[in-house]
């Protein structure tokens, strides 16, 4: 890939798994790269690594726990008073099959951090991904989802799981919700003729510390054959990376990419009447101006 020295990137969830390997490596060509997370403890030490192991001292970290909407909006707050352009968003935190909890706010954990936080972030951030994108070198936002998307469904009625929670059923909800969200995303930046795009990644099945909550023959499984039926999180990092900055990609978005190919969602997923539903519905649980009505 080309290097990118005059690009800055935010990473969610920057300290471990995919997250760390996309920050390293986009660091590693060059870009300034902001990791934003809720590990305080571990966060100096992975900086100092990248640091180290790039020799881009441009790393940093701003903490952001997409669990609460008020620490959302005060990481925007830090990161706008920076003054510096933004020129790839990348939405790569997340929890896997939590016990039923919620966040700060209330909403069921899956769906409130993996995708109302990505939802509130992105949007706060767009105002300065629109100034940073030029005709020919768009701004990017790259949303991870995943393959359980194809087995989720996006229950309107009931999206905090609160009649029959299902560990796996919301996090596969989670995803879904996140495909929906970009391919909305495209429509409006398309329509408005901004120079920014979203895409939306699939990293396949990756060994990181998020099978913590499953079944603990699965994590046995995990242990023995990891191997074997798992990529490592550099290789799972990869299509987000390729998304971020493959010239390949310069000014298009709606798409969903899969080892940097792309390929289709779940059909459900390019219903428009659903997308618009979802973000609406979103925009009144953030307190985001909806601005397709």
């Amino acid at each position: 890939f080309p290097r990118q020295p005059d690009r800055v990137a935010i990473v969610t969830g920057g300290t471990d798994g995919i997250g760390y390997s996309t920050a390293k490596h986009l660091a590693r060509l060059g870009m300034h790269v902001i990791i934003a997370g809720n590990n305080d403890s571990k966060a100096k030490q992975v900086v100092s690594k990248i640091k180290e192991e790039t020799l881009n001292d441009k790393v940093e970290f701003l903490y952001c726990d997409l669990a609460s909407m008020m620490s959302i909006r005060q990481f925007v707050q830090k990161f706008k008073m920076k003054k510096i352009p933004l020129h790839v968003l990348i939405n790569n935190a997340g929890v896997m099959m939590v016990p039923q909890r919620k966040t700060r706010d209330g909403f069921e954990e899956h769906f409130g951090l993996n995708y109302l936080g990505h939802f509130l972030l992105t949007n706060l951030l767009l105002d300065t991904l629109r100034e940073s994108g030029s005709p020919g070198h768009s701004a990017r936002v790259v949303t991870v989802s995943s393959a359980t998307h194809y087995v989720a469904e996006l229950n309107m009625d009931d999206l905090q799981s609160s009649a029959c929670y299902s560990a796996h059923a919301a996090y596969a909800q989670s995803k879904l919700a996140l495909v929906l969200f970009t391919y909305h995303l495209q429509r409006l930046l398309a329509a408005e003729g901004s120079h920014v795009t979203a895409n939306v990644v699939d990293p396949g099945v990756v060994d990181t510390d998020l099978y913590r909550h499953v079944f603990w023959g699965t994590r046995l499984v995990k242990k023995l054959f990891s191997w074997l039926l798992f990529k490592t999180p550099d290789e799972g990092a990869w299509t987000s990376i390729y998304a971020a900055v493959t010239p390949e990609l310069e000014g298009v978005g709606g798409r969903y990419l899969y080892n940097e190919k792309e390929t289709k969602s779940l059909h459900v997923t390019y219903n428009q009447k659903l997308q618009q539903q979802l973000w609406s519905t979103s925009c009144d649980m953030t307190g985001v101006r909806d601005v397709t009505l």
